[in-house]
């Protein structure tokens, strides 16, 4: 009897320590690791989502740009962070789902060295062209691309991101061939499609928008299963001719293994409060991004699953970085 009552006691200790630890995070400021340069699509959503807490909590969260290796040094920087809940990453569906089959010596693994938090958005991706380009539509490219094979490059945010893989599953459906122009980062990219450097660039909606908007580049077509709200007079490439075809990048914020299960559920709880604000649904949309919110349990199912989805798609394609 006296074995069972030291437990229980134990077990309440131990209740009363993670709640106590939940109320009292944090108590300094959090840093949220964006694994891109800034100014793309996972920088603004980032930051977007910082503010939008700390104007709810007063949290001080401070984004921090870590780039390179096709995301893989900001989330291997938060991997090996104390596990403490005042690291975060951004991570997206290249750097969480792709690269541990793209990379056979990635120095982290999604699944075992960090702990998920919760998704924040996804976004389709959208094919550019430069506005002076002759390429008016996504028939055109198509055209352009049988007539001449290997002569019409693409930019992408590195091999074996979603933008690659997607121009491979478009290619594959169109029976096209495209140079592929890796970039580490989408300024560069944007300004050597501006430039005339490039052709096209293929990348996430909400990193390409305003540059549509402003009239520096044409829209051919959007990866989602339906048109953007935003980019109403952008077609899908599946409604020009290539049903079912779709593919959408997630954004979600991970932590360090290990971290207390009560600040893991703090964290989601006040990110997912944050994102069902109408502001910040808005902000979102304007950017071409569609809020998403999730327990920490779905997000981890989702990585586990794309890995293999996309897994396949990476071995198919070939794809593979040393």
């Amino acid at each position: 009897m006296k074995r069972i009552v030291r437990l229980l006691s134990g077990l309440t200790l131990l209740c009363a320590t993670g709640l106590s630890l939940a109320q009292d995070f944090p108590n300094k400021p959090i840093r949220l690791i964006v694994p891109f340069p800034p100014g793309g699509g996972t920088d603004v959503l980032a930051r977007e989502a910082a503010l939008g807490v700390a104007r709810n909590t007063g949290w001080n969260i401070v984004a921090e740009n870590r780039p390179g290796s096709g995301g893989n040094i900001g989330v291997d920087a938060v991997a090996k962070a104390d596990p403490d809940g005042y690291t975060l990453v951004l991570g997206q569906t290249s750097n969480l789902a792709i690269n541990p089959t793209l990379y056979p010596k990635l120095p982290y693994d999604p699944e075992k060295d960090l702990t998920a938090i919760g998704l924040i958005a996804d976004a389709p991706l959208v094919i550019v062209v430069p506005a002076n380009s002759p390429l008016k539509s996504l028939d055109d490219m198509i055209a352009a691309a049988k007539a001449k094979p290997d002569m019409l490059s693409y930019a992408s945010s590195g091999n074996g991101t979603v933008s690659h893989l997607a121009a491979v599953q478009l290619q594959n459906a169109a029976g096209i061939k495209l140079m592929h122009v890796p970039y580490k980062g989408a300024a560069q990219a944007s300004n050597d499609l501006i430039g005339g450097q490039i052709d096209m660039y293929l990348s996430s909606v909400p990193t390409l928008i305003g540059h549509v908007r402003n009239g520096k580049m044409r829209a051919l077509a959007v990866t989602s299963a339906q048109r953007v709200p935003d980019m109403p007079d952008v077609p899908t490439i599946a409604e020009r001719g290539y049903p079912g075809f779709e593919a959408v990048t997630w954004f979600g914020l991970a932590a360090p293994d290990g971290v207390p299960p009560e600040i893991v559920k703090r964290l989601n709880a006040e990110f997912n409060k944050a994102l069902k604000t109408p502001d910040l649904a808005k902000k979102y949309q304007e950017q071409g991004a569609r809020v998403l919110t999730s327990t920490p349990e779905e997000f981890a199912r989702l990585i586990h699953d794309d890995r293999i989805r996309w897994g396949k798609i990476v071995k198919d394609s070939g794809a593979r970085v040393e």
